[in-house]
């Protein structure tokens, strides 16, 4: 287990950044694909998700759950495969017309040492938290 803490800053107002994490279609990244929810209950839900690995080269199938906390985040657990017990809370911070986010959590993958986990986990938050801030500009 690796605890990592990460933030940033997004140039679009909360409201905007929880509109786009809530629209599916719209809300896509390269190192994961979401299926439909196969399960919701209150403002969690249950996905399949097909999750790119840290080698940048094979995919793995992994069970998540995506527990939404408006207008303050949502917090992330993996059920199943080698990153199983993952667990982290991403919080937002209104800022005006920008949002802060803090990003903490456990971090496990099964085989991996603390420092490779680390630096994964930081390596796939940079290029989601890239992603979402470039797709936020054209978001309407």
């Amino acid at each position: 287990m690796v605890h990592v803490r990460d933030d940033g800053v997004f140039d679009a107002p909360t409201e905007n950044l929880l509109k786009y994490i809530g629209d599916a279609p719209t809300h896509q990244h390269r190192a994961i694909q979401l299926g439909a929810p196969v399960n919701e209950k209150g403002n969690a839900m249950t996905f399949k998700a097909k999750t790119l690995n840290p080698d940048g080269k094979t995919w793995r199938t992994e069970t998540l759950v995506m527990t939404m906390n408006p207008p303050k985040g949502f917090s992330l657990e993996t059920l199943d495969g080698p990153a199983k017990g993952t667990k982290h809370v991403h919080t937002y911070t209104a800022q005006g017309e920008k949002t802060k986010v803090v990003v903490e959590g456990e971090f496990f993958w099964t085989g991996a040492d603390d420092t490779t986990v680390r630096k994964n986990t930081l390596a796939y938050f940079a290029e989601t938290f890239n992603e979402d801030n470039k797709a936020l500009q054209k978001y309407k």
